[in-house]
């Protein structure tokens, strides 16, 4: 393809949520002016942005230790379901032990876990990682589950026909079918883990982006708090951006179709 097709295929893809985005922006601003709406209500975007840049050393002390706390915890949650999955896969008493109590898990208000973790192992980064481990390992461990036992079972017959082991089997073939479904669960989880970590800080904590929240918010400082929502979804879309990057290098050698968009429609 060259550079003018490249072109012209990203302002397709980009052009739209990048208009939206401006669009809902100007609506905003404009409609805050316009029906005379008090600034520590619902600031403005012209004000939020005044904010981040008066307040951006501030910020980004509290953005760094947000975004310890969720690498943390994102990459405990990896090593986690990794070891659950193959569990899973491995041994049917593992799987009738201890997914059961993996789904049963999802049924508490992890929210409500927060206060009872603060007293059990104090305020500091411990409390937060826990959080968002049990924010994000559900949906790692599902996905990757899932994608273990895809794979079709004639392919397994083959293995096994020209004497592969068991851990071959799993190495070489169950591995790689199931990427595509582990990095799917890795997208929700990425997102998902800086909610927990503002939850973690929000209920016991005295630095990052949660904590700062809480005490602006008592203050009725809203422009700061969405100043503070700004710097957190760009936390998650670069968690997000970086996973899918991985994904993109890991699944270089797979068949066009693996990555293949279906569509419904024409646009």
């Amino acid at each position: 393809m060259n550079t003018y097709g490249s072109l012209q295929k990203a302002l397709s893809e980009w052009l739209p949520p990048v208009a939206m985005t401006i669009g809902l922006i100007v609506a905003w601003e404009v409609l805050v002016d316009v029906l005379d709406v008090q600034h520590w209500l619902l600031p403005p975007p012209s004000v939020i942005a005044v904010e981040i840049a008066d307040s951006f050393g501030f910020l980004m002390r509290h953005a760094r230790v947000t975004a310890a706390e969720t690498v943390i915890g994102f990459t405990i949650s990896i090593l986690l379901a990794g070891g659950l999955s193959s569990g899973i896969i491995w041994s049917r008493t593992v799987e009738r032990t201890i997914y059961p109590l993996i789904i049963t898990s999802q049924t508490i208000p992890i929210i409500t876990l927060a206060p009872l973790l603060i007293i059990w192992v104090g305020t500091d980064i411990t409390s937060k990682v826990i959080v968002i481990v049990l924010f994000t390992f559900f949906p790692i461990v599902i996905s990757l589950v899932a994608g273990l036992r895809s794979v079709d079972q004639e392919m397994v017959d083959m293995f096994r026909t020209l004497g592969a082991s068991p851990f071959q089997i799993f190495r070489k073939l169950m591995i790689p079918s199931a990427l595509p479904n582990f990095f799917a669960g890795l997208k929700v989880a990425a997102v998902v883990s800086v909610i927990g970590a503002v939850i973690g800080e929000w209920f016991g904590s005295s630095a990052g982006l949660g904590w700062m929240m809480k005490i602006a918010g008592g203050q009725f400082q809203t422009a700061r708090v969405f100043a503070a929502i700004v710097v957190l979804s760009i936390l998650a879309m670069a968690l997000f951006a970086a996973v899918v990057a991985t994904e993109k290098w890991m699944l270089r050698k797979y068949p066009p179709i693996a990555n293949r968009v279906i569509r419904l429609g024409d646009s």
